[in-house]
């Protein structure tokens, strides 16, 4: 049987005349999780009925992905919530390689079984599968995700990746349930055959893009880390304050009033129920195009120019983050802020907090400096790779 079918791109078109190039695809199969963590922003029940009622299905995903593969997209990543709780995943994840596209999978482990082990073996995602792991002990794992039952379930998947040699990467979680198994999560990683550098952690995190109770909304500040025990944390990886110093050479300045300055268009999101977003993460109804009436190619080019338009209006963002040269480096960006404020041009103080921490660790900032507040930033990126790391 054929599973893959090739594609002659170069004699096609990939866009038509000021089109740009739809060069992947984020598809959040479901909202519902196996998992329900503290921290997280789209883990509802794995039985939650509005949900079930509203997700697409089997046929509309395929159209949009045929669609999407039309536009150039050589690339596709399945998400959640998690995506394995839908049945039709293989089904999809097949139709996926078929139409050429490489798929990438973030996925907790938990329901991989045999079959999906046998055919991942079979017709590979010619990505790595990543798998964010909240801890290394029935104890702390269950605990963090709030999953009696979780670390089991997510050890069996493990193993049935490794005995079928389906390459895969580990990242985690840091939470205060599972603070303490870092060290052991980070010997562990290094016996898997994929992983070529130490696991990324996710600890900075977002607030929930749509809307919910207050009570949820707390969970997630309780669940950030000190913004300095944060950085100290991951500082400690080898090459860390390289990377970071080369990264701030090249995408760190000013950005006036302009609130994208990111891929956002580039690629694409589409959530459960149909919504084409910019990105991912981006909730807001106004940047959202509902592809049950509109194309995906309609979504696609009538986003990016509206995108590259739009300016801040708000006082706090014209009289800081307009003029704060940590702009590239911040991760509150109008998606965070949308999340946190429900609009998209308010900085989120948290993240903000972490970006100057990320600087301070680097040598950019003094401690109690304001970057908005740094006339001399150019002579500090320059001079970077002359400091020693701190």
């Amino acid at each position: 049987m054929t599973y893959i079918t090739l594609r002659n791109r170069y004699n096609q078109p990939l866009f038509t005349k000021g089109a740009p190039v739809l060069q992947y695809l984020d598809i959040e199969l479901t909202e519902r999780c196996n998992n329900a963590c503290k921290h997280c922003f789209i883990n509802l029940p794995i039985h939650d009925q509005n949900a079930l009622a509203k997700e697409l299905n089997t046929a509309d995903w395929q159209d949009i992905l045929r669609q999407a593969a039309d536009l150039g997209a050589l690339s596709v990543k399945f998400t959640g919530g998690e995506p394995l709780l839908r049945d039709d995943f293989a089904e999809l994840y097949l139709y996926a390689r078929r139409l050429g596209m490489t798929v990438k999978l973030f996925t907790n482990a938990r329901l991989i079984t045999n079959g999906l082990a046998e055919m991942f073996s079979r017709i590979p995602p010619l990505e790595k599968i990543e798998i964010t792991v909240y801890g290394m002990h029935p104890e702390t794992y269950d605990v963090a995700a709030c999953a009696p039952g979780g670390y089991v379930e997510f050890r069996r998947g493990v193993e049935r990746l490794l005995e079928e040699g389906i390459p895969f990467i580990v990242k985690g979680a840091l939470l205060p349930d599972n603070m303490d198994d870092r060290e052991e999560f980070e010997e562990w990683a290094k016996t898997i055959p994929w992983m070529e550098n130490r696991p990324s952690y996710v600890m900075f995190f977002y607030q929930r893009g749509r809307p919910c109770n207050l009570a949820l909304r707390q969970k997630i500040d309780h669940a950030r880390i000190n913004p300095e025990k944060g950085v100290a944390l991951i500082s400690s990886r080898p090459d860390y304050r390289d990377e970071m110093k080369q990264f701030c050479q090249q995408f760190t300045h000013p950005s006036g009033a302009q609130l994208f300055n990111c891929g956002a268009g580039i690629g694409g999101g589409i959530d459960a129920y149909g919504f084409y977003q910019p990105c991912l993460m981006l909730r807001d109804p106004n940047l959202t195009t509902n592809l049950k009436t509109t194309s995906l190619r309609e979504a696609v080019l009538n986003t990016r120019p509206n995108l590259l338009k739009m300016t801040a209006s708000r006082p706090d963002f014209l009289e800081r983050c307009a003029h704060c040269f940590l702009r590239g480096l911040c991760e509150s960006c109008p998606a965070a802020s949308y999340a946190e404020h429900g609009c998209l041009d308010q900085p989120v103080e948290y993240l903000c907090q972490v970006a100057h921490a990320k600087a301070r660790d680097i040598g950019l900032l003094d401690e109690k400096e304001k970057a908005w507040e740094v006339q001399d930033w150019k002579e500090r990126l320059e001079n970077l790779n002359t400091k020693e790391s701190l």
